[in-house]
């Protein structure tokens, strides 16, 4: 234990250090938002790495890999993985130019200048706030770990992250996020290199593969047909490749392409990030190694018995390593959900103070604050709305969701569902519907929140997996973009690309 709180306090003297670093670079809203420009794409592209490998990645869906089999992994690592590069690709490069020529400083923004309308921006800064509930993912597994790791209660860890990462990220913004996800992305490189180097060697025994073979047939299956989030090819692989594209649209995901000044940077980001990524993504193996040396029973919560898959990956590392490593694996864990967390922070206190506030002052208060004025209101908003969102994170998580992953992916895929619309539409075609993205955009969203809460009811018979948010999110995505792109297209190929 004593070894555990030295290296934490190392850790968190450390990027405190690199938090006031960013600081000293972070002069105005501008700056606290995106940065100056002036950063190295290697730098953004472990910082992206970093920011989208959060708790989820490295805490949370081990555990259904445990549960589920292969066929988890496949969706949540492989194809995921396949759909979020594909999209990053397919955006980043014209979102960039056109950010820049249009002085974008966050999605919204860039939406609303995009299609011409400050209500539109208004709208997606209303939701975005739905990050909430992934924000709250975070600070949960980022808790287990803690409690584990430095053996205190759910309410001190809480405490402990939220004031730290707040802080941290209130005095640094955009640069304090860069400068300490750089040392989070490379221990989140060592320990992801250590626990897949263990991970292959444990496969190369025979005791393993003995334990392997025993678990049901369908855990060892492309496809789990009992499982009841991935229990067909749609599920599992066309579900998995729409849902990691559509992340790309995260506020703290795509506005990195803003970080830097050039195309060849953008390109030389996005190879850092590919690579980086894909061993983070290899991680969630850990959820099948884990049935050579981890029970059943030694998941069950020691307050009240019932089974906790969100447990998995801490209770693999604590049988697969001495102490003394373990307790490096798990500050290093701590580390991989804290960048993730201080990314969401910078995006949705940007979001809410330069589309939120700023734009409602315009609404009801036009002309009485210049530009200039504007830009001091919303650096102040911004501080104000980090220290709302940790006081409201704090009191959710006091009574954490039954399955934190689920939680987070239900309300962080609403707010992707409502973003993917506009954002490739106004980046693949230059004569589009305003009216038409912003339909499309309710109608996506709507249908994952409506098939997620009641599709199984609505539908007893179909043998669609509503419990899988993925699929829920791929069938609203599906619905709303087809037409929507279609229409586009042939609005550009008949009338011309004229806006």
């Amino acid at each position: 234990m004593a070894l555990a709180w030295i290296l934490f306090s190392i850790y968190l003297i450390g990027t405190a250090w690199l938090g006031w670093l960013g600081h000293k670079r972070t002069n105005d809203f501008s700056s606290f938002a995106i940065g100056k420009g002036d950063l190295s794409p290697f730098v953004v592209g472990v910082t992206l790495a970093a920011s989208t490998a959060s708790a989820a990645t490295f805490i949370i869906n081990p555990g259904f890999v445990y549960v589920d089999g292969l066929a988890a992994f496949m969706h949540l690592g492989i194809s995921v993985y396949i759909g979020f590069v594909g999209m990053l690709i397919l955006l980043s490069f014209r979102f960039r130019r056109m950010g820049e020529d249009m002085k974008a400083l966050t999605i919204p923004d860039w939406i609303g200048k995009r299609y011409g309308s400050k209500a539109y921006s208004l709208y997606f800064a209303c939701i975005n706030l739905l990050a909430f509930a992934f924000i709250v993912l975070l600070v949960g597994g980022i808790s287990i770990v803690m409690q584990k790791l430095l053996g205190v209660s759910n309410w001190t860890a809480l405490i402990i992250t939220l004031v730290f990462v707040t802080g941290y990220v209130l005095f640094g913004g955009t640069y304090a996020h860069v400068f300490t996800n750089m040392l989070q992305g490379f221990l989140m490189i060592g320990v992801s290199l250590l626990i897949v180097g263990y991970g292959l060697k444990l496969m190369f025994t025979p005791d393993f593969w003995n334990t392997i073979a025993q678990l049901a047939p369908e855990m060892k299956q492309a496809v789990n047909p009992k499982s009841k989030l991935y229990n067909d090819y749609f599920s599992t692989y066309v579900a998995g490749f729409f849902i990691g594209a559509a992340l790309v649209c995260q506020p703290h995901i795509l506005t990195k392409a803003l970080y830097v000044k050039t195309d060849r940077a953008v390109r030389h980001y996005i190879a850092v990030f590919s690579v980086v990524f894909l061993l983070f993504c290899l991680l969630l193996a850990a959820g099948f190694w884990a049935h050579g040396i981890v029970t059943p029973e030694q998941l069950n919560d020691p307050t009240t018995g019932t089974f906790r898959q969100d447990l998995v990956m801490t209770v693999f590392l604590q049988e697969a390593f001495p102490d003394w490593v373990f307790t490096i694996i798990s500050v290093v864990l701590l580390a991989a959900a804290m960048s993730t967390l201080d990314g969401l922070l910078v995006g949705i206190s940007t979001i809410t103070a330069n589309d939120l506030v700023i734009n409602l002052l315009e609404r009801f208060r036009p002309g009485k604050y210049s530009s200039m004025e504007q830009m001091k209101l919303a650096f102040r908003a911004s501080h104000l709305v980090l220290i709302i969102l940790a006081v409201c994170t704090f009191f959710v998580s006091l009574n954490p969701p039954k399955l934190l992953g689920i939680f987070g992916q239900v309300g962080v895929y609403g707010l992707v569902l409502a973003a993917v619309p506009p954002l490739l539409m106004g980046i693949l075609f230059k004569r589009v519907s305003m009216g038409l993205t912003w339909a499309a955009s309710l109608l996506g969203m709507s249908l994952h929140f409506g098939l997620y809460f009641f599709g199984e009811k609505l539908f007893p018979h179909s043998g669609i997996a509503f419990a899988n948010p993925g699929v829920t999110a791929t069938l609203g995505l599906i619905t709303s973009l087809l037409p929507t792109g279609l229409w586009a297209w042939w609005q550009e190929r008949f009338f011309g690309s004229k806006t």
